[in-house]
């Protein structure tokens, strides 16, 4: 199990938000709740149609970028 950051905010009476580490992950709700929801689901459908690379020797590493 990963853990992201939620970033959200109000839009017309809608919660909406992002994954702060995963980009093109964003959803809405009527409730933060509902939000959260929205986002796991968003996130699990686009992991799904995420395609395996066919190679093993992938390595990952934190940076950090100036905003």
């Amino acid at each position: 199990m990963s853990k992201f950051t939620l970033e959200y905010w109000i839009d017309d009476d809608w919660y909406v938000g992002r994954l702060k580490e995963v980009p093109g992950v964003f959803s809405q709700g009527e409730t933060l709740e509902e939000l959260e929801e929205n986002i796991k689901e968003a996130y699990e459908l686009m992991m799904e149609d995420e395609p395996v690379l066919p190679y093993t020797g992938i390595q990952r590493k934190e940076i950090e970028v100036a905003a």
